[in-house]
């Protein structure tokens, strides 16, 4: 039986895996996120120390970034310019083949979650899926036919600009490249800016801060319907675990498109994660499993 090792590699956390080719878990570990001398050398133990490590065939990592996703780039498998500064230039797939003589697959933490989605969760049977995580930051990824949609880099769909009502909300953003592009005013982090709070979950539902937010999020998925027209948007992250957002989201989102492309069924085209917590794990499983049989 071959088996998948598979890494969710967190800012906070490192989630490590193994798993079968049919998405079955077999053994699980978090470990928080440190330098990485301290965190790599505790992964590649979970994954020598296990009983499976013999059947291992591959490896997937989701990783936070900037990554080096580029197969043609000298610095293929690297974590680069990241804010955590103890991981900038950090080759995190040179140390998983060093460990482990396999093939690795390397791709941002959100683009991992997409695969796993596309692969097990709510993106099955369809073919293309756009994952956007809204958490502590913002992302996205595509899967189009199985294959993650990969340009000379990764996709910051959470830099793109949208229409800010300075009025209704006068804030300055909290992006330090862009101020008040679609991160800096509607991550989890501007949330809390915003609002002066510790946490976002200390707001009550009814509060105005989830419209202001549902019409960011409207307007950045409304960008995403029409420039690459999915069958499925799936919003995950911290953010989104506020599933009254998800209404208000959708009625915005008819009203911005205004009619002009048809929306079927517009509470099966915008919905949460079918993994839940569990898609970036399961989906660095899947980009093993991918890589192998590549």
């Amino acid at each position: 039986m071959k088996l998948f090792g598979g890494i969710e590699a967190g800012g906070t956390k490192f989630v490590c895996a193994i798993g079968d080719q049919d998405g079955k878990i077999l053994s699980e570990i978090t470990l928080p996120t440190h330098t990485p001398e301290e965190t790599l050398p505790a992964v590649i133990k979970f994954f020598q120390d296990s009983e499976y490590t013999k059947k291992i065939v591959a490896f997937g990592i989701g990783a936070f970034g900037p990554i080096d996703s580029n197969l043609k780039s000298l610095k293929y498998g690297y974590i680069t310019s990241t804010p955590k500064t103890e991981w900038v230039n950090c080759n995190i797939v040179g140390a998983m083949k060093d460990a482990f003589k396999k093939p690795v697959g390397f791709s941002t933490d959100v683009a991992a979650a997409a695969l796993g989605e596309y692969t097990w969760g709510e993106g099955q049977n369809l073919d293309h899926i756009i994952y956007m995580t809204i958490g502590t930051g913002i992302g996205a990824a595509s899967v189009i036919k199985g294959e993650l949609l990969q340009g000379e880099g990764h996709q910051e769909i959470g830099h793109m600009l949208i229409p800010q009502d300075h009025k209704l909300d006068p804030f300055e953003g909290v992006c330090p490249y862009h101020h008040n592009c679609f991160e800096g005013l509607a991550s989890g982090v501007a949330i809390k800016k915003r609002w002066a709070l510790e946490s976002a979950l200390y707001l009550p539902s009814n509060h105005k801060a989830w419209d202001i937010e549902a019409d960011y999020i409207a307007a950045g998925v409304m960008n995403m319907i029409l420039n690459l027209s999915p069958n499925k948007i799936i919003l995950g992250g911290g953010v989104m675990r506020q599933t009254h957002l998800f209404s208000k989201i959708r009625e915005r989102v008819m009203k911005k498109i205004n009619g002009y492309v048809h929306l079927e069924a517009i509470d099966q085209l915008i919905v949460p994660p079918g993994l839940s917590d569990r898609s970036g794990v399961m989906g660095a499983i899947a980009l093993a499993k991918q890589t192998l049989e590549k």
